[in-house]
Parts: structure tokens; sequence; C-alpha cells
């Protein structure tokens, strides 16, 4: 048994090299540099789907604010972009009569200190509000209707902030420099397609450490019947803190990654329909997969792109179509209807027998239904 874990996640890691070579290397080779950019824009929100998943597919918890934590990210990267070359004052500080640096920006001078805080803050920010829910056992609908209230808290206070992070026009990265290069030359952009590719094969790593032993096992009796946890000795409620905060520091390398790669990050990345649409996401691919986070991420923005461009006016009845197709045929999500159905019928139509999975299955055994003619005989 240990033995077969161990070969099936060699099996995985292998999988997984040979789809990060394809990307890092194939993908620059074939893509223009516009499409190239845009594939790594979706791999970076394919980081903040990996972290829905593990709160909502995994540990039952729907997040319907997880815009705050992947902003939390993207202004801290744009901040300390915004400050290089070193000792300058952002131009958009003069126009608003603002003359001395703000004391919260003076840290983000340091590029160790900036990379710490866009993975710290969010988790930190996720963590306390995850606290202040989970400790009054607020879950459900309930709950998701207090992250999305503090998303509009948020969304509000960062929009208002003019003299401090420029409200409403947000911060701007593409026409700033970073190691002294333009952070949005084709150079700069596609040395983060590579580092966005490294850090989706870090986090999904993470997650699949967290929820394949004991940690996952309990996320997913805490998804299931919390109450029987808590009866068995367990207090989930440090543990949904726990995951919470991982869930919202992943967001905050996702804002990160993301912003750098659309030259910009404003208030509007804590609208609630984003973060409606990064549940859609995981909920397209399949909820509980990893993979399916990915996919679903990447499809769905992909189809996305692809139907704006060749249907303007109406790809979002496309989209809308795509979405209740999703919820109505494949509730599971892509990845869960070729686990429950699709690998069964390919098994079918190559031949092979029918793959058994739990003990009553054991009616469906050949060698058992043989046993019980030779028997009968």
């Amino acid at each position: 048994m240990k033995y077969k874990k161990k070969q099936n996640l060699l099996v995985e890691a292998a999988i997984v090299a040979a789809i990060a070579l394809l990307l890092a290397l194939l993908m620059p080779a074939l893509l223009p540099a516009f499409r190239l950019k845009l594939l790594g824009r979706f791999l970076a929100l394919a980081i903040v789907a990996l972290g829905i998943d593990l709160i909502w597919g995994y540990t039952g918890l729907l997040s319907l604010g997880h815009g705050i934590f992947f902003a939390l990210g993207g202004y801290a990267l744009a901040m300390h972009i915004n400050l290089q070359p070193e000792g300058q004052l952002p131009e958009f500080f003069t126009l608003y009569g603002v003359n001395e640096l703000p004391g919260f920006w003076q840290p983000f001078y340091s590029f160790p200190f900036t990379l710490i805080a866009l993975i710290v803050i969010p988790g930190i920010v996720a963590g306390l509000l995850g606290y202040l829910v989970f400790r009054n056992r607020i879950k459900g609908v309930y709950f998701s209707i207090l992250t999305q209230a503090a998303l509009l808290v948020f969304f509000n206070f960062f929009n208002g902030q003019q003299k401090l992070i420029n409200g409403t026009n947000g911060l701007k990265t593409d026409t700033e420099t970073i190691f002294g290069v333009l952070a949005g030359s084709d150079g700069a952009q596609i040395a983060f397609y590579e580092v966005t590719i490294l850090s989706l094969i870090a986090v999904y790593a993470l997650c699949r450490w967290l929820t394949s032993g004991r940690f996952g096992r309990l996320l997913v009796a805490i998804r299931d019947d919390e109450t029987r946890v808590r009866f068995s000795g367990y207090d989930p409620t440090g543990f949904k803190v726990l995951v919470f905060a991982i869930s919202g520091a992943i967001a905050g390398i996702s804002g990160a990654l993301y912003t750098v790669q659309t030259g910009i990050i404003t208030p509007n990345a804590m609208e609630v329909a984003f973060s409606i649409e990064m549940v859609i996401w995981v909920a397209v691919g399949g909820r509980a997969t990893l993979v399916g986070a990915i996919l679903g991420a990447v499809l769905v923005n992909f189809a996305r792109t692809l139907l704006s461009e060749q249907f303007p006016e109406v790809w979002l009845f496309f989209q809308g179509a795509l979405f209740l197709i999703v919820v109505t045929v494949l509730p599971e999500g892509i990845v869960g209807w070729l686990r429950e159905i699709g690998w069964g019928k390919m098994r079918s139509l190559l031949g092979m027998e029918k793959r058994l999975i739990t003990y009553p299955s054991i009616e469906e055994n050949p060698e058992v239904q043989r046993e019980r003619e030779e028997i009968g005989s």
C-alpha cells in the first residue's frame, strides 16, 4: 500500500514537471507576447483558485470575499515597484499635494520585506477575519454573507484613499521599473510568467501536502460533519482559522503576480463580481480536486477572452450558458465528472473491466460472479 502510494506520488510529480516544462519552455516560443501575457494572468488566477478550493472544496467554507486578500497582495508589490528607484516619491502624491512619503510606505522600499508582506499581510487579515467569525461558530451562508460584507468595507475604504494609495485610480506598475528593468517590457513579462509557473507549482504542492495527510482528512471531516468533529475532541475553530489564513496568503501571491502582468492594481479587484468568479472557476473545474481549480480558472478565463473577442456584444450570454450547463449537467465539475463517470465510460469503450471502488461493488466483480455460478451448478 505504501509502495503504491509512493509510486502514485512519483507519477503525479512527473506529470506536473512535464506540464511545467511545456508551459515554461514551449509556450514562450509558440505564443506571441500578448497571448503569453494572457496565459500568465490566467495561471496567476489559478493560484487563487487553489486557495478557494482549499477552503471551499475541502473545508466547506464558501468565501465570497477573497478579493480582499488578492488585492492586498497586489497593492504590496505595486507599492514596492512605485518606489523604484529608491528615494523617489510616486508621481500621484504630488497631484494631491503630498510632499512626504507616508510612514506605512517606507518598509516597501525593501524587496525582501515586500515579498514577505504580500504573503503575510493577506494571511494575517484572513486569519483575524476568520477568528472573529469562527469563534462565534458562524458558518454556512452566514459566513459567505459576512465575507462579502467585509469585501464591501475594504472596497469602499481603498476607493476613498486618494492621498494614500491613489484611490479609484490605483497603482500602475507597467510604466515603473523593477531591478532597473521596465516592468512592462517583454523581458520583464517573460520573467514574471516563469515566476508565476514556479509559484503555481509551489502552491499546488503545498495544497496537495495539506490535503493528503491527517490534516486534510480533518478538513474534510469539518466539511462533512463539524459537530461530530467537535464531539471527537477536536476544536474546529483553530483549524478553520489556520486554513483560512493559508488561503488568504495564497490569494496574496496570486494578486501580486496578476498585478505585474496586467500593469495596474485598483480597488476593482475587490468588486463582488470578481470574488464570485473565483468560486465559479472552482465549481467549473471541480471542487476538492486541486487540479480542477487550476483547470477551471484557465478554461473559464480563456473562454471569456475568446468569446469577448469573437462576440463582443453577446459574449456574456455564452458565459452565463456555460455556468448553467456546469451547474445542471456537471454539478461535480469537469474533473469530478471525469472521475465519477467519464473515466468509467472510457474504460468500457476500451473493453476494460469496470473499476471497483467500494466494498459493495464486490457484487459486480466478475470473479465473484463466476464462483457463484460454479457453486450454483
